[in-house]
């Protein structure tokens, strides 16, 4: 079992160390583990009874009304308030439970639940995305461990396939995208969203997925007409840099639209884009052109 520290609770729950330690000696809300040098140490249980007080004080609710609840009252109270409000944050954070305790039924069970409040697209633009950018800094900060976010990610990445499939009836005649992530590229989650989200306005996708050797971009091009191309460039590239890549893309496929977006094209403002380059800053940018 993993013990975190204060400094994990903080970065997992949103509450500040100073303010858990009041908490903790005027309402009892836990008592945690101490080493020997009287460092506090948290469990998992504790952990998700933190979280859970969080989701209700951050809504609300004065911590001297919640500290006194026991867990299961207090994951009665969260379910209560999402049916109440359909929170997103409160989404968010049950997500991060089911998380930290790798439970895929509990899991399923709340992804299923905002699906079915919000609709799809809705649910992964307000919630699950917002949740990947979280859980994407608990692992920068060491608060989760790789094999967390790998279980989560493998979670969300099918729920986007079985989406995408129930769309193989759907007319195609917008138009023809060719997706795809370049070689060393292997964030897949936010290409298979697009792919969701062109296939549910009509668009043909040809998918090619994970690392992608530019040279089989101009065999498929060869093989299949398409309008256009939409990429993602997440990991810092190694043999050449993103502008370069920008550049040769322009050169080779002059005549189609290329879409770019992702970390290392939204966060470099030096980034210089020809006529057929079009930056992506955010979904909802990207589904206001399809438009």
């Amino acid at each position: 079992m993993k013990k975190y520290s204060i400094k994990d609770i903080e970065n997992l729950t949103g509450i500040k160390a100073h303010t858990l330690r009041i908490w903790e000696k005027r309402y009892n809300i836990i008592e945690p583990d101490r080493t020997q040098t009287n460092i506090r140490k948290y469990s998992d249980s504790e952990l998700k009874r933190i979280l859970n007080i969080a989701i209700l004080n951050s809504c609300g609710l004065k911590i001297s009304r919640i500290a006194g609840l026991s867990d299961e009252e207090l994951s009665e109270k969260v379910l209560e308030l999402q049916k109440s409000s359909g929170s997103e944050d409160v989404f968010i954070e049950r997500m991060v439970v089911s998380m930290i305790q790798m439970d895929e039924d509990s899991f399923e069970s709340v992804l299923d639940e905002c699906i079915q409040l919000k609709g799809f697209e809705r649910a992964m633009l307000y919630v699950v995305y917002p949740f990947l950018t979280k859980i994407g800094v608990l692992w920068q900060t060491g608060s989760i461990n790789p094999a967390q976010e790998h279980f989560i990610s493998h979670l969300i990445r099918q729920k986007l396939m079985v989406a995408s499939d129930s769309l193989k009836d759907k007319p195609k005649n917008k138009g023809t995208f060719i997706l795809f992530l370049p070689v060393n590229e292997l964030h897949e989650i936010g290409l298979l969203f697009y792919n969701y989200l062109l296939r549910n306005r009509g668009y043909k996708v040809i998918y090619l997925g994970q690392a992608v050797p530019f040279d089989d971009l101009e065999k498929v091009t060869k093989i299949t007409p398409s309008d256009a191309m939409l990429t993602f460039f997440v990991s810092p590239m190694t043999e050449e840099t993103v502008q370069d890549y920008i550049n040769k893309m322009h050169r080779n496929f002059p005549d189609l639209n290329i879409y770019i977006t992702g970390h290392q094209v939204i966060a470099d403002a030096t980034l210089s884009y020809p006529k057929n380059i079009i930056k992506i800053s955010s979904v909802q940018e990207f589904v206001s052109m399809l438009k």
